[in-house]
């Protein structure tokens, strides 16, 4: 008999979350979408306006947030429905409706901030000091300076804008084949029981006790993959060029570049994480050895690298996760708690249980007036209580910044957003040692830790260098195949799994096809790693009592896009742009390793 995942009208109404307060109804959400379309035009009637005085500004920022707080919610609602079927094709009309409505918005105010450059950086500063409705914009004027030199006439600017919807084709095909057309032949037990094999559930499945089902889940996983391994070599080649055709375009040395400094974070933070991670890639190599010891393998392969240490395992239902997360996280006061567990449990924040057709991943989504929603795929373990806290940490961030910032700074980076999620982990993770005495459930803790750690300290800055190495080719016009990706790919994992873990080139090289959003997004993927960097250094100082260290942390949520990136993390206590905290963080990795490698030594004697 096949384990089956259940369609999405099996899901119970209490575990979807809540689209109604979104808007009541598809009826409500084409109303706005035909009242948003009719105010576009309003945009253009300030062309050539802006400089007319700070009154004219004002009227300006004020006419473009009530569009994009409107179009916010257009599209958090059309992506509610499509994340968690990608088969069904009225929501992926929706989506593509509400995508092209984005950029549509996106290039009708493309001339403003040519317009603004024109203006003048110095007057515009003056009107802010004389205008206590500019006042906020100050920060914005710094952000504008900084980037005015990748800034475009505007002609260009809105010819860039629209084709943000179409450069996205490449990313949306690679997503529609993994997440709605791949076949996945089922994993099957040493008993012969089958496991159907789903984005939702895969994760699960890598962790399983039994060997045989680890090993047929991962092969089927990565042989699906390689069936379609030319046409997603396509869609990255097609990615990568055109994250390069917009770094050009917008006057930068390299799509690196373009994406570092757009983003007001210096190239040398990348180099310098990426040449820490192969500095400390030993300690990788132990955890693989004392893995390989601990399991009495004479072979460790790739799909051993999940396998549960213990024979124990912990099913943990999704209440009792609520309520163990908010225990962890109690250091950051009642509000903080109070909040998190109201929209948890009583406002349906999150999509919590895998179905059929339901996209890869997890992930925190919403915009300013919708709840911080959450996708994921809980499977009643420590992992999916894990991915909870990550995706909260997420939410609660947006929570804070919603209510707090204005909304021309209601927008943060993925570089502070991955420090918020990993320092909930961190919390959690470590409540749960200090509560749960059993040692099995100290082994499964621990090997939850290493999880995230192999994701965002070894697959991470593994794909970084992969990314870096691709766009390097296409920028000196080479060429990218499927061969090509799957050869670096495996040369490069070789490298971070060492002697101790056997090699499977094809399906090792694949990984980067199990990334149909990450790749596509120039350079995204590096910040995982500075941001769990980021998150221990500052869970650190809450941990350990002190003084302040809490209340900065929450300062920090709180201060959303109102602080350059490296700013804002200094002040809640953390440099990024020093080695330091990756090396620190390399540290506890270690201690993980070796507090692992005694407890399961303990329980084998």
């Amino acid at each position: 008999m096949t384990q089956k995942v259940p369609l999405r009208k099996e899901i119970p109404a209490q575990y979807i979350w809540d689209t109604q307060s979104v808007f009541p109804s598809d009826e409500a959400w084409e109303t706005e979408i035909k009242r948003v379309s009719e105010q576009l035009p309003a945009l253009e009637k300030f062309k050539g306006r802006l400089g007319e005085g700070p009154q004219a500004l004002r009227q300006w920022f004020e006419t473009v947030e009530k569009i994009f707080r409107s179009v916010g919610k257009i599209f958090v609602y059309a992506s509610m429905f499509h994340h968690v079927d990608t088969t069904d094709q009225a929501a992926a009309a929706k989506y593509d409706r509400a995508r092209g409505l984005l950029a549509k918005t996106a290039a009708a105010m493309a001339f403003a901030e040519p317009e603004m450059l024109s203006v003048g950086l110095e007057k515009l500063r003056r009107w802010a000091k004389e205008d206590p409705h500019l006042t906020i914009y100050q920060h914005y004027f710094d952000e504008l300076e900084r980037r005015q030199k990748h800034i475009r006439s505007a002609e260009v600017e809105e010819l860039l804008k629209q084709l943000s919807d179409p450069f996205r084709t490449a990313a949306a095909t690679h997503g529609v084949l993994s997440d709605a057309e791949l076949v996945f032949k089922p994993a099957r037990s040493s008993q012969r029981e089958e496991f159907e094999i789903s984005q939702g559930t895969i994760g699960s499945l890598l962790s399983h006790a039994d060997r045989e089902v680890r090993r047929t889940a991962w092969e089927n996983y990565g042989d699906a993959y390689l069936s379609f391994k030319n046409t997603m070599a396509n869609c990255i080649a097609a990615g990568v060029k055109q994250n390069v055709f917009m770094a050009r375009a917008r006057r930068y040395a390299s799509a690196l570049e373009a994406a570092l400094t757009s983003n007001f974070i210096p190239i040398e933070v990348f180099h310098s994480l990426i040449a820490t991670y192969r500095k400390h890639i030993p300690t990788w190599h132990r955890y693989w050895k004392m893995r390989k010891r601990a399991l009495g393998y004479d072979k460790l392969y790739v799909y051993d690298t999940r396998a549960s240490l213990t024979q124990k395992q912990f099913k943990i239902p999704y209440t009792q996760t609520v309520d163990w997360i908010c225990e962890g996280m109690r250091p950051l006061g009642e509000d903080y708690v109070k909040t998190m567990r109201k929209g948890l449990l009583d406002e349906r924040w999150v999509d919590v249980y895998p179905n059929k057709g339901k996209r890869m991943g997890a992930f925190s989504s919403g915009s300013p007036g919708t709840h911080p929603f959450i996708m994921m795929s809980y499977n009643d373990d420590i992992y999916g209580l894990s991915t909870l806290a990550h995706e909260l940490g997420h939410s609660m961030h947006s929570y804070y910044t919603w209510k707090t910032q204005p909304f021309v700074y209601a927008r943060y980076g993925l570089f502070v957003a991955e420090v918020a999620s990993n320092f909930n982990q961190a919390l959690v993770r470590e409540h749960l040692l200090k509560r749960e005495s059993d040692p099995d459930m100290q082994i499964n803790i621990i090997e939850e830790a290493m999880a995230n750690f192999h994701r965002y300290f070894f697959i991470m800055p593994t794909l970084a260098r992969f990314e870096l190495e691709i766009h390097q080719r296409v920028e000196r016009g080479e060429a990218l195949t499927a061969e090509i990706l799957i050869k670096l790919m495996a040369q490069l994992f070789s490298e971070g799994y060492g002697d101790d873990v056997e090699m499977d080139v094809e399906r090792v090289g694949i990984t980067w096809a199990q990334f149909a959003t990450h790749l596509y997004s120039n350079f995204y993927v590096y910040q995982y790693a500075t941001g769990i960097s980021g998150a221990h250094a500052l869970a650190e100082g809450v941990l350990t009592g002190k003084p302040g260290a809490a209340q900065k942390y929450l300062e920090f949520l709180k201060a959303g896009g109102s602080l350059f990136p490296l700013e804002v993390l200094k002040l809640a206590g953390v440099d990024l742009s020093s080695p330091e905290p990756v090396e620190r963080t390399f540290g506890v990795l270690a201690r993980y390793v070796e507090r692992l490698g005694e407890l399961t030594e303990r329980r084998n004697r």
